[in-house]
């Protein structure tokens, strides 16, 4: 069975995009990656209405790829911050491969605005596919793909 007679219902990538396929919420994603927690600075810093913010708040906490803690300023009620979780967390390459993508393709001529580097050594971070055994950096040209245990016959 070739991929173009594979069912697409169960898609992987198609229930990924479900969840952190929508702008706000990869920006709200990479924000987080960042370090940024609370609401009022998700949305000075992304420039999105409250309720769209919210709405996204919401879902990636619903999905288990951020979590609530509550904090509470002096004279204040209780707020929540918003935190990664080891789900939220491990979307960090894909984060990070649209980040290169971007740097190459769309960055402003002086160069991006953001730099991830190693914290050890100083040098710039790449994301980089390999194959479970370790080859790589492997190649598109060098991958293929077949049907999975749970591939369906489409139709």
């Amino acid at each position: 069975m070739e991929w173009v007679e594979v069912s697409t219902e169960n898609c992987t990538v198609q229930r990924t995009l479900d969840v952190v396929g929508e702008k706000w919420s990869l920006l709200v994603l990479r924000d987080a990656m960042n370090g940024v927690r609370r609401f009022d600075d998700f949305r000075r810093h992304i420039g999105l209405s409250d309720a769209v913010l919210a709405d996204r708040l919401r879902k990636l906490v619903a999905a288990g790829i951020l979590d609530t803690v509550p904090y509470q300023e002096s004279g204040r009620r209780t707020r929540h911050e918003y935190r990664l979780t080891s789900k939220g967390w491990d979307l960090w390459p894909v984060v990070l491969a649209l980040k290169e993508w971007g740097d190459r393709y769309t960055a402003d001529p002086e160069g991006p605005p953001l730099d991830v580097y190693h914290a050890d050594c100083g040098e710039p971070v790449r994301a980089v596919v390999t194959c479970a055994d370790g080859h790589g950096p492997l190649r598109a040209r060098e991958a293929r793909t077949r049907p999975g245990p749970s591939a369906q016959p489409l139709g």
